[in-house]
């Protein structure tokens, strides 16, 4: 018999408010709901959202998945009191790119935690979403991404 490695099927974020973060990344990423996780019509209940809820990515893979939770501590990310238990980094292609995807994650809901998009060794944005998750909008092309984004230069 053959032995496999696991696979990974997705990144589950835990959150109290499944639907709104669903509703960020989808919007975010340009990800869709995984089939009977779609908002349900208006006037019914979101009975889903109250437990788990799935996006996939374009080619109908899962990526991103939502834990419904009661509460949950926001992290204090860079400082050290309530720690972050995960992170996403996401790539974008040019600084150009950074700034307008930047931009755009604000829009829906994200705050800007730290901006060293003029960083040469590693031109970055350290976002929160909108449940306090941290994430990285990272230049591809610059010297860490290319590394598999090592971080050498800060914690996270």
């Amino acid at each position: 018999m053959e032995h496999a490695e696991p696979f990974l099927i997705a990144t589950v974020l835990d959150t109290t408010d499944a639907r709104g973060l669903a509703e960020f990344y989808r919007r975010l990423l340009g990800f869709d709901y995984a089939p009977g996780d779609e908002p349900p019509p208006p006037g019914k209940p979101d009975t889903r959202a109250s437990v788990w809820l799935v996006l996939n990515d374009s080619g109908g893979s899962p990526r991103l998945a939502f834990q419904a939770v009661p509460e949950l501590e926001r992290s204090t990310w860079p400082d050290p009191r309530i720690p972050q238990q995960l992170h996403l980094d996401l790539g974008v292609r040019s600084l150009d790119d950074l700034g307008r995807q930047t931009e755009r994650a604000v829009t829906l809901g994200a705050v800007v935690l730290e901006d060293r998009r003029h960083d040469p060794d590693e031109s970055l944005v350290v976002l929160a979403d909108p449940q306090g998750h941290p994430f990285c909008l990272i230049v591809v092309g610059s010297p860490s991404a290319s590394e598999g984004h090592s971080g050498s230069q800060r914690e996270m």
